[in-house]
């Protein structure tokens, strides 16, 4: 009967380790760039949060959520700041004028 209560104390232990393992593994972002392993590599998701928070310092309320959700959002977004050297290869492909020449 000890065994049993210890065992399963022991499966509580590994269960509760198990499901926060994954709160650990949030994606960590420098800019527009994923940090993996101490490299920073270019990724869609940090290029959203980092769209996002450029299109906030020109006054913008939009969410790093709502860029990704929508590419008629991004395009917006992109639109209004893509000049800015910071996310000019964000928008690439999502401008109007010259800088979407890949449309």
């Amino acid at each position: 009967m000890r065994t049993e209560i210890i065992l399963s104390a022991i499966a509580a232990m590994a269960m509760a380790i198990m499901s926060a393992s994954p709160a650990t593994a949030k994606i960590r972002c420098k800019g527009p760039f994923q940090v993996v392993q101490g490299n920073q590599i270019a990724t869609p998701y940090c290029g959203d949060n980092y769209l996002a928070q450029v299109a906030r310092g020109y006054g913008s309320s939009v969410s790093a959520r709502a860029i990704r959700q929508s590419p008629s959002k991004k395009e917006e977004i992109c639109n209004w700041i893509g000049h800015d050297t910071r996310v000019q290869d964000i928008c690439a492909g999502f401008r109007n004028d010259d800088g979407g020449r890949n449309r």
